[in-house]
């Protein structure tokens, strides 16, 4: 992999381009032990070794995040209008152009995978692999067997029938809990099938997608990098 020694610098929090250039100008960077005179020289981060400020950089071409999604942003890399989800990311963490793998409604909570990796974003995202995502969720109404025999089927919403998928009754009453998991992700969907049902969704949150579980003792707008083992098994 070779990198443009300033944009690699620049990428890995050391300042702009021209920051980084008055750091070489200082003679403040160094490539295998050697002072670098040049911002434009070409290296390579897993063989050479570079120093910063006396400093080891540590480059990681891909970046992965749980966050923790709370409501009033949007699942967007930027807005003019609103607030996105990158807004809740550190400036460090946005060098690496990252984006939102999938989205939740602005007014949905709960699990949300920012990376900048395009192509684990595509294959969880691809209706071909199915993958499951699972939500909880507060109903206006109550739900019912019938509604569960109706999700198994498959929902008609709107000129779409929805695949199958796996609604369970936490508590039934005038606000009924559930849990329901779906192996796809139109627009709106969760809400759609239960307005197919004549029910309301008041308030949904994403516990899960694929192997990826949302962190419990992870608060509301925080997020963390996953764990090796978290990733090695979504990218099964």
């Amino acid at each position: 992999m070779n990198l443009r020694l300033d944009k690699l610098l620049a990428n890995t929090g050391f300042g702009s381009r021209k920051d980084v250039k008055q750091l070489i100008k200082k003679k403040q960077v160094k490539v295998n032990e050697v002072i670098v005179k040049k911002a434009d020289i070409t290296v390579n981060p897993e063989v050479d070794i570079i120093t910063c400020k006396g400093e080891k950089v540590e480059y990681q071409e891909f970046i992965y995040f749980m966050l923790h999604k709370p409501p009033g942003y949007l699942s967007a890399t930027e807005d003019a209008m609103q607030k996105t989800v990158l807004d809740l990311l550190e400036e460090k963490d946005k060098l690496l152009n990252p984006f939102p793998a999938g989205r939740l409604d602005k007014d949905t909570e709960g699990l949300l995978l920012i990376t900048n990796d395009g192509q684990l974003a595509h294959d969880l995202l691809s209706p071909k692999k199915h993958v499951r995502k699972k939500y909880y969720a507060k109903i206006e109404g109550l739900v019912t067997k019938a509604d569960i025999d109706e999700f198994k089927k498959g929902v008609d919403i709107g000129g779409y029938v929805t695949k199958p998928s796996d609604l369970i009754i936490l508590s039934g009453d005038t606000i009924s809990e559930i849990e329901v998991t779906i192996t796809e992700g139109k627009f709106h969907q969760v809400k759609k099938m239960f307005e197919a049902v004549d029910k309301k969704v008041i308030y949904l949150k994403r516990l899960s997608m694929g192997s990826l579980t949302l962190d419990e003792n992870l608060p509301k707008g925080k997020y963390r990098q996953l764990t090796n083992d978290e990733l090695d098994s979504l990218k099964k």
